[in-house]
């Protein structure tokens, strides 16, 4: 087979890896990435000088977008048209850019992510800052290269005066690799580059202290501590914290968002929050407002009448963009190459970069000066011999005799004998001729001084650093983004739940929940009840306490096992709900059920916790061998046979106990007689029980002013004061704690109350009376009480709680 000569063959492994190179190089270099001398892509590059060529200075006329983008696609960047306009754009921003550098008439849009209108009928120009990036361009500062079709020159790089790269930032995403630097404050950055320049081996600390952080157009708040600051500025890399800036009004409650995060769109944020607030995973939201205007940002958010404002605030924080992130990579071109650089070193990229910038133009001034004295002295000579400079002239027949006569016979340059017949006559007065001599001396003298710069890198650096002060003078502002030291990740998920009282209950068949306690109303003693859950194949409300969201909740099985959940953790449901299965809450074994619960605030180290089972026995061991739970949960207390757990509560160490059963004993006695023990231990014997008798209940006394209310499962009830309980010794059988009779039934609580408690009973039918503790009989230890929940025959009183009364407020 026949091959052209021409052709070469090649791997595709080979050509592939090469081609793919050379296109990745490309978009690197000539697309993705700034250079780190004036900071701009060669798109933004080609744009600003692309309207300097149109002279769209910041001191002359607009002219249409579509004008600009038309020239500089036509002459510079042969890409599409669509790419070029949201480059204008975008540096017309002043959400986008700190500094803006194009000034726009039109709509240019918003922060609310509008699209700008059609290039047509937009106009722009450059704004003041801009001249500082353009300025000295034409004193052969820069190279020039050709554009993509040889028909005219572009600059590589710009002089630029203002250190562009990290006073605007610049993002992008070339191939593998990626940029995105953060704005800063005109005066802090330009403070930090001169100390640089007096001070060459400043350190990272000393420019953060001068410079805190980035500093971003939309302003917001900058979380999190100095060190990751500093380790961006140092390494090229840092993830900082960024957050809006919103405050709750005292007199109203509501929130008022007045800043947000870099690069948020307002308007996806505001529907972000309403899709939270419909999901319900935003609560306690009656309106959101955008009422942002031409002064700045405002958008309001109403809480519901009783809602917690700055929980509502943690939740949005928590679950929007309101609190965001922003990765910095300090990459950049540097001397051709894409570079990870530190700000140190991008400032000495900067400063190196004005140095030569500002030599070059002191070597452009003196070839303009020398050749402009090189005439001036061929104008010395001719002044000086004026008759015979005349008469050489009025001799020669052709300009180019008089040329070459003047040369020869005054000894002067080609370029001088020109400019010399070039001289119009006026120029021979006496006044012009003192003019070209002063012009002369100041010349020589400025040439003097030019050299005597650029002999000097001090006097250069002088030069610098005066510039620089000239533009942080003019230009500086004060700082929009603010510095928070505190770290982000400190805040827990409490700050995120508003601190409620909530009534949980358990259900007979292992259905746990919690319900705000508002949901349920105040009734007289003897009330039906309102409807507290649902009863659903014979399950009913077993047991129900109160607890604040932010409580713990530790859990005690019939095996002996502890778990435990934020109340804010548990499953929250309607008053007719039964609630979730605590399998699906607690990694419970097939045959464990819940049979005690705690509710405390803080593992208190000086506290203890005492246990007691079905069988008497009773268990005394610290509060804190139980803060560490596993996820299988911890042993709490080892039993024996039948024996399970009926009641758990948190003492002193100094309190008393008094433990009743379901026949209507109860034995009080002082704490200290029960010995501190592990979690492995079993405890010790506490009241002698009768045949078929069980504990119902343990109680840890605290004052001799409580009153100890006594239930039925038939709805009776008393009050007995705690003095009518004599103190026994551990273990003995007790006295009598209420007349049990066929009418009263059983004992199925026994607890103390204050007078301002109140109390909540739960029937098996799922209803919940709630009535005061003092509108309850107190009467004698050995009474039957007095009716406090209508139940029928097959219908019994399953559980008794209390509400205190600053959980009412």
């Amino acid at each position: 087979m026949s091959q052209d000569k021409n052709i070469k063959q090649t791997e595709i492994y080979d050509e592939l890896k090469d081609s793919y190179l050379s296109y990745s190089l490309s978009v690197i270099i000539g697309r993705a990435l700034p250079d780190v001398r004036d900071g701009l892509k060669p798109v933004h590059r080609r744009l600003l000088y692309g309207m300097k060529d149109l002279s769209l200075e910041h001191n002359k006329s607009y002219k249409k977008s579509a004008r600009v983008v038309g020239d500089v696609m036509g002459k510079f960047h042969p890409h599409g048209d669509s790419a070029l306009y949201e480059a204008l754009v975008r540096m017309a921003q002043d959400f986008s850019l700190r500094y803006p550098l194009v000034d726009g008439q039109g709509n240019f849009g918003s922060i609310d992510g509008d699209s700008a209108a059609a290039m047509r009928y937009t106009e722009v120009k450059l704004t003041k800052l801009s001249s500082q990036i353009l300025e000295d361009l034409e004193k052969d500062t820069v190279d020039f290269i050709e554009n993509y079709d040889g028909s005219s020159k572009e600059p590589k790089v710009l002089p630029s005066k203002i250190p562009n790269l990290l006073l605007n930032g610049a993002s992008g995403i070339a191939v593998g690799m990626s940029t995105n630097i953060p704005p800063h404050n005109c005066k802090e950055l330009i403070s930090t580059i001169v100390e640089q320049i007096k001070n060459p081996k400043i350190t990272i600390d000393e420019i953060i202290k001068i410079m805190p952080g980035p500093d971003f157009p939309t302003g917001g708040i900058i979380h999190g501590s100095k060190e990751i600051i500093r380790q961006a500025y140092e390494t090229g890399k840092g993830i900082i914290k960024l957050r809006g800036v919103a405050s709750v009004e005292p007199e109203t409650d509501r929130i008022v968002i007045t800043e947000i995060p870099y690069q948020v769109n307002k308007s996806k944020l505001i529907e972000k929050i309403a899709s939270l607030v419909r999901e319900e995973k935003i609560r306690g939201i009656s309106d959101i407002r955008d009422e942002s205007n031409r002064d700045g940002i405002r958008v309001v958010i109403d809480p519901k009448r009783g809602e917690d404002p700055n929980v509502i605030l943690n939740n949005i924080f928590s679950l929007t963009s309101l609190s965001t992130s922003f990765g910095i990579i300090l990459l950049a071109i540097d001397d051709g190459k894409p570079k990870l650089l530190g700000i140190k070193e991008i400032n000495q990229c900067f400063i190196n970069h004005r140095f030569e910038i500002i030599t070059k133009r002191f070597l452009f001034e003196l070839k303009k000066s020398e050749e402009r004295l090189h005439l001036l002295d061929g104008f010395k000579i001719a002044l000086d011999n004026l008759d015979k400079t005349i008469k050489i002239i009025r001799k020669s027949k052709e300009p180019n005799d008089a040329k070459l006569s003047l040369i020869k016979e005054l000894k002067i340059s080609e370029i001088q004998s020109l400019a010399i017949l070039d001289l119009r006559l006026q120029r021979l007065t006496g006044m012009e001729q003192s003019k070209i001599l002063d012009e002369r001396d100041a010349l020589i003298k400025r040439i003097k001084d030019i050299k005597k710069i650029l002999s000097s890198a001090k006097e250069i650096n002088k030069i610098m650093i005066g510039e620089l002060e000239e533009i942080s003078e003019q230009y500086g502002d004060t700082r929009k983004s603010k510095i928070d030291d505190r770290d982000l990740s400190s805040i827990s998920i409490e700050d995120l739940i508003s601190e409620e009282d909530m009534v949980v209950t358990l259900t007979h068949e292992g259905f746990i929940k919690r319900t705000p306690l508002d949901l349920y109303r105040s009734q007289r003693r003897g009330g039906v009840g309102k409807k507290g859950a649902t009863s659903k194949n014979d399950d009913f409300a077993e047991t129900v306490f109160v607890a604040s969201t932010h409580d713990y909740v530790v859990f005690f099985t019939n095996k002996g096992n502890c778990f435990w959940r934020k109340v804010y953790e548990l499953p929250e449901a309607s008053l007719i709900a039964r609630g979730r299965g605590l399998s699906n809450v607690l990694n419970l074994s097939n045959d464990e059920t819940v049979k005690a619960f705690v509710s405390i605030r803080t593992f208190d180290q000086d506290k203890f916790l005492i246990m007691t089972t079905k069988n008497g026995i009773i268990k005394k061991s610290k509060l804190e061998d139980y803060s560490r739970p596993r996820t299988n949960g911890i042993i709490a207390i080892n039993l024996k046979g039948d024996d399970e757990l009926i009641s758990v509560q948190t003492s002193s160490g100094k309190d008393e106990i008094l433990i009743s059963t379901r026949m209507a004993q109860a034995v009080r006695f002082n704490e200290e007689k029960v010995r501190s023990v592990g979690r492995n231990s079993m405890g010790v014997k506490g009241i002698t029980l009768k045949p078929k008798d069980s504990v119902v209940s343990s109680e840890v006394i605290k004052n001799d002013n409580v009153k100890i209310l006594t239930v039925t499962e038939n709805g009776f009830g008393k009050r007995t004061d705690i003095s009518k309980y004599r103190l026994t010794s551990r273990g003995g059988k007790g006295v009598t704690t209420l007349k049990v009779t066929e009418k009263t039934g059983e004992i199925v609580n026994a607890f103390q109350t204050e007078n301002e408690d109140q109390i909540i009973l739960l029937s098996s039918a799922g209803k919940a009376t709630r009535l005061k503790a003092s509108d309850i009989s107190l009467i004698g230890r050995a009474t039957q009480g007095v009716k406090l929940m209508k139940v029928d025959d097959e219908t019994k009183v399953v559980a008794v709680a209390k509400i205190a009364e600053k959980e009412n407020e």
